[in-house]
């Protein structure tokens, strides 16, 4: 394949093209570079950029002159696919990657246009690109280093470049966990030991425990990778091993009143049913009922009774759900249950729909420092108008309240409860991994 790189700079790419496997490639001739600068297309003392029409700076490089070198790069090499590198294109990833190789693997020519200043005119985008790539949400100074990144990835996926084809296929991102950690000699540097499994001999478990630390570090430091995946069961399972203890309570008594006063609310069968439900569905461990008052404590046994002896023959799922529901008296019982249950003091997240100061306000994408913790985790929600100040300075953790494109946000606590812990827990399996659902 001929590969035709525009750029202001091409002394940055030719290392690049020598260096390594990429090197390699070049010396056996899997792949032939054809590095183009856009000065080449300028007149003498001609300035090949021009300022951006509106308020604000910024240069552009002209469009004639991207022309010129997309033509002659085409008169020389054949028709080639164009490839331009932006912030507003489409994210890189192992999906895309492998999406593209497919499509051009057999094609003579690939044509990378790697920008500088403000970035490409619009029209050139437009009239002449085939794919239109960004390596991340950020901003760099020009199009090089994503050419790079770009060419880094998607060369490896050819035949002849990368020496074993099981090192492509196994590896991060090629699927829902994330690579196992390697070790070589020695086997103590710095005081750290080589995990004794692994020098075992024996195949079967140390592919158990790969599989084991695979699942450990994308719970822990790629979450969200993971629930955008279609898991199968025994995925799930592997993930739920390394899933903190997730729980949730429901305070009925210290959360503001109506007239903003602090007081109790009443217990509704609705917030029992639906809430357990949710909390199954999303495996956390128990949901709690707080309440101090004692013919609300009767309402709420009276319904678990029914369900505990004639739930299974009414309706199976919800007796599994119902199952969950503990009742306690106020927050601090609910903390001792917990901990006495797991050994470990669990971490508050307090939740609300209005914005607090609060120290540690997290979003639904803070799982890693949450649970680098290490210990069980307690939603904590209130009824009324909300938790009285004193719980939620009791917290560890408040987060960011629920919000849409509109300036109405009066959900029901049920509602709130079903998007938090989806948010939360739940798998939001991306379209680009659609693929893997069959």
């Amino acid at each position: 394949m001929k590969i035709s790189i525009l750029t202001l700079f091409p002394e940055l790419f030719e290392p690049f093209l020598k260096t390594s496997l990429i090197g390699r490639a070049t010396e056996k001739k899997i792949i032939e570079a054809d590095l183009v600068s856009f000065f080449n297309f300028a007149q003498p003392k001609e300035r090949i950029d021009s300022p951006t029409f509106g308020p604000g700076s910024g240069m552009l490089i002209k469009p004639e002159i991207i022309q010129k070198a997309i033509e002659n790069q085409d008169q020389k090499n054949g028709k080639s696919f164009k490839i331009f590198f932006s912030p507003q294109g489409e994210k890189l990833n192992q999906k895309l990657l492998n999406s593209l190789y497919q499509k051009i693997k057999n094609q003579d020519h690939l044509l990378l246009v790697s920008s500088r200043y403000e970035g490409i005119d619009t029209r050139v985008e437009e009239y002449y690109s085939d794919l239109v790539i960004s390596v991340g949400d950020f901003v760099l100074m020009g199009g090089d280093l994503p050419a790079m990144c770009f060419l880094e990835s998607f060369l490896r996926l050819f035949p002849g470049i990368v020496g074993k084809t099981d090192s492509v296929e196994s590896e991060s991102f090629s699927g829902p966990f994330v690579d196992y950690p390697q070790y070589t000699s020695p086997l103590s540097w710095k005081a750290m030991q080589v995990p004794e499994i692994i020098r075992s001999g024996n195949h079967g478990l140390i592919q158990k425990w790969r599989e084991k630390m695979a699942a450990l570090k994308t719970v822990k430091k790629h979450f969200e990778w993971l629930k955008s995946y279609p898991l199968n069961q025994g995925e799930k399972n592997v993930a739920k091993e390394f899933i903190p203890p997730h729980y949730a309570v429901l305070m009925h008594n210290d959360v503001l009143l109506k007239d903003k006063s602090v007081g109790t609310t009443s217990v509704t069968s609705l917030d029992l049913h639906d809430i357990a439900r949710a909390a199954a569905t999303y495996g956390l461990k128990n949901y709690f009922i707080s309440t101090p008052l004692i013919d609300q404590q009767k309402v709420v046994q009276t319904l678990m009774d029914f369900w505990q002896t004639e739930g299974p023959q009414y309706n199976i799922h919800r007796f599994q759900a119902v199952n969950l529901v503990r009742m306690v008296n106020n927050l601090d019982e609910c903390v001792k249950l917990i901990e006495e249950s797991k050994g470990k003091k669990p971490i508050l997240i307090a939740t609300s729909a209005k914005k607090h100061n609060h120290a540690n306000l997290i979003t639904y994408f803070d799982q890693s420092k949450v649970w680098q913790e290490d210990r069980p985790v307690l939603f904590v929600f209130g009824t009324g108008h909300g938790l009285a100040q004193h719980i939620l300075e009791k917290c560890d953790y408040l987060l960011l309240p629920i919000e849409g494109f509109t300036d109405f946000n009066h959900l029901s606590v049920r509602s709130a409860c079903s998007i938090i812990f989806d948010r939360w827990l739940g798998i939001n399996i991306r379209e680009d991994k659609i693929d893997n659902l069959s």
